[in-house]
């Protein structure tokens, strides 16, 4: 169970980038969302993969015990398929703004995001994604009214 909880909370080695896990992550999750080019199997993914993730983030920090390792970027996965199921359409000016506005959010963490993270085990490592992730939809959602994509 330790291998599957690593593969999962670094998705799949990700979050072993020296450089930005984060930001790896994130990018990963941006790829993937391209191929499938489809909001509903976003959805889809996030509702699957959050109980798992949490799972995955909790194990990962209680074996490298540390609140919240580097390593672990599911989270960021799941925050970025959120943040771009708030795009009404998907190409690559949403792609962009989906990667700059929840790495935004993420990293700047506005209320309630960064008491999100205080909550204890995998539930605060994924819920202040979650968070960001909803406030990168938001934004992407209003940006789409405005034509801006």
């Amino acid at each position: 169970m330790r291998a599957i909880a690593y593969a999962i909370g670094t998705f799949f080695g990700c979050g072993y980038s020296p450089v930005g896990p984060g930001t790896v992550g994130s990018l990963a999750a941006i790829l993937i969302a391209i191929a499938l080019h489809n909001r509903a199997a976003l959805i889809l993914l996030c509702v699957v993969l959050l109980a798992p993730a949490i799972w995955a983030a909790g194990k990962v920090a209680q074996y490298e015990s540390r609140k919240d390792p580097q390593i672990v970027v599911i989270d960021e996965v799941v925050g970025q398929w959120i943040t771009l199921a708030g795009a009404s359409t998907l190409n690559w000016k949403s792609f962009l703004a989906a990667l700059l506005l929840f790495r935004l959010f993420d990293i700047w963490k506005p209320p309630p995001v960064r008491q999100l993270e205080g909550l204890s085990g995998g539930i605060g490592i994924v819920a202040d994604d979650v968070m960001a992730g909803l406030y990168g939809a938001l934004a992407i959602f209003v940006l789409d009214r405005f034509r801006i994509f």
